[in-house]
């Protein structure tokens, strides 16, 4: 990465402002290998162009989590030729929105309205920590709504009677749950899929190019196994916690005849348990026909016996 012949050249301290970097991070770059020295000319040392394009590579390699030493190897990679260009391309898939939800903004007076019409600095505190609101620069009670379909469903929650403390405690209990299913299929999709990718040295760019393509192809699949799993679930659960709750303080369970017999509650949960809602009350008609029978026999053998005995007597 040497100068070109007519390119600016820049002192350090022209090389920081345009960069964004300190002069301080420029020299420890330097002291690491990830940026090239600078060229001498008399008594002074003079960068280029190259070497500004050099940092705003890192500043963005930074941003999408990579640490320096993964960000050295792979501008030694492309510096000996083997390209970056897809590897970028592939940090840009991976780190691109993830959903086609666009952002929007909201101000504190239209947030105070959705909620109530009071306003409530704790729980505006607790969405901007928990990132449901981000403040705009410059631009005092605006805020950005990175999912404003997120901020829609606490709007209902709150409509319906959940306190909005409340509603904060369980996104932050979802989100751990989330974040371990997220882990989840990252670490699924890397052993199956990702493995012949991530090996000691950075892919070519034939290589990324194609994990790019397979991330565009794979990304819709986490979410779609997610809503289809979420959806059984709530439809399990949700039956279940209503007859719950409907069967604590309800009449005796009618059987298939139109006879009533009591059912404790835990009993009633324990047998749904066991064969399913929908198949409780043919249960319930076949354990009391069969402690009928049993006790029928058990009073016929008991006669019979009886009547044995009165036979003995002499």
């Amino acid at each position: 990465m040497g100068d070109e012949p007519g390119g600016v050249a820049y002192r350090i301290e022209d090389l920081a402002h345009r960069s964004g970097a300190t002069v301080r991070t420029i020299r420890a770059y330097q002291d690491r290998g990830l940026l090239p020295r600078p060229e001498r000319r008399g008594r002074a040392n003079v960068y280029a162009d190259a070497h500004l394009a050099r940092l705003r590579q890192i500043a963005d390699l930074l941003d999408r989590g990579y640490t320096l030493a993964s960000i050295k190897e792979l501008l030694e990679a492309w510096d000996a030729g083997r390209g970056l260009g897809g590897i970028l391309g592939l940090v840009a898939e991976v780190g691109g929105p993830w959903t086609d939800e666009e952002a929007a903004r909201v101000s504190r007076a239209e947030l105070d309205e959705r909620f109530g019409g009071s306003p409530d600095d704790a729980a505006v505190a607790d969405a901007v920590e928990l990132g449901v609101l981000e403040p705009v620069p410059g631009e005092e009670d605006v805020f950005l709504v990175p999912s404003p379909q997120e901020l829609s469903a606490a709007v209902e929650l709150y409509t319906a009677g959940v306190p909005l403390s409340a509603i904060s405690c369980h996104l932050r209990e979802l989100r751990g749950q989330v974040e371990h299913i997220a882990s989840r299929f990252l670490e699924f999709t890397a052993e199956h899929v990702f493995a012949r990718y991530l090996g000691e040295h950075p892919p070519s760019d034939a290589e990324a190019a194609e994990a790019a393509s397979l991330v565009r192809r794979l990304r819709p699949l986490a979410q779609q196994t997610v809503d289809a799993e979420l959806a059984r679930a709530m439809r399990l659960f949700a039956t279940r916690h209503l007859s719950r709750h409907l069967s604590a303080g309800s009449p005796p369970e009618q059987l298939e005849d139109g006879r009533t017999v009591e059912v404790a509650a835990g009993t009633m949960r324990a047998v749904e348990r066991l064969v399913g809602t929908e198949h409780v009350s043919a249960f319930i008609t076949a354990a009391a026909e069969r402690e009928l029978q049993a006790r029928t026999l058990d009073r016929l053998a008991a006669n019979g016996l009886h009547h044995d005995i009165i036979d003995e007597i002499p």
